[in-house]
This record gives structure tokens, sequence and C-alpha cells, in this order.
């Protein structure tokens, strides 16, 4: 790994002009590159499910679900999600397998004065 110490002797050949600014910046490439890559993220571990009432704007439902729980889940709240709300169950599941942190999905139903969001953690 590369320190901060070589990387200051680098820039202050620059500033010496002992070398160029080119090959200052191919020098501090090359030492960025024999660095190891940076771990993966830690896989995500909860499913967070937030229903906020719109008028109020405070929580009805704030829970956090095992991710390793989600399949059963999915599998038994699919018959409860209204095909015309516009909702892929097929690309939700794809999202939460793949780990990806953050909101994955956002719905309001104004008629019952909730709003929906999905988080993965």
């Amino acid at each position: 790994m590369a320190s901060s110490e070589e990387r200051l002797r680098i820039l202050q050949m620059v500033a010496d002009g002992r070398i160029t600014a080119e090959e200052g910046a191919r020098l501090l490439e090359a030492l960025r590159a024999g660095e190891p890559a940076a771990p993966p993220p830690a896989p995500a571990r909860w499913l967070r499910v937030r229903v906020t009432d719109l008028n109020s704007g405070r929580d009805r439902v704030n829970i956090n679900i095992p991710v390793g729980l989600v399949d059963v889940g999915l599998k038994m709240g699919a018959r409860f999600v209204d095909e015309s709300a516009g909702i892929d169950l097929g690309e939700l599941t794809r999202a939460i397998q793949s780990g990806r942190r953050g909101k994955l999905l956002e719905v309001e139903n104004p008629a019952e004065g909730e709003r929906v969001e999905i988080f993965l953690e």
C-alpha cells in the first residue's frame, strides 16, 4: 500500500522540477494501481417497511425485517398487492437479492392517505 509519504515525495519532485507533472501523475497512478481494492460493502441485513400518513406525516408502520426472511414475506405478501398499483414484485425481489442499499420502492395511495416506502439497510 502506498503511503502518504511516498505520494508527498512524488509531489515534491514535481514542485522541485525534477520530474514533469505528467510523470508525477503516472507515478501517482502506479502507486494507486498497486493498492488493494476497497473491500465490498457489507451485505444489507434489514428490509425496512415504513407506512406514513400523508396528512399528518406520522408513521403508521415502521418495521425492520431480517433480509433472510424477505423471500418468505414477499411470497406471502404477493397476494395482497393490487396489480393495478404498478409494482413489479420480481424487480423488487431482484433488487433485494442484489444487496443494493437504499430506497427500493415508494408508493403513494391518496385514496387511503398513505405512503409506503421500502428500504434495504
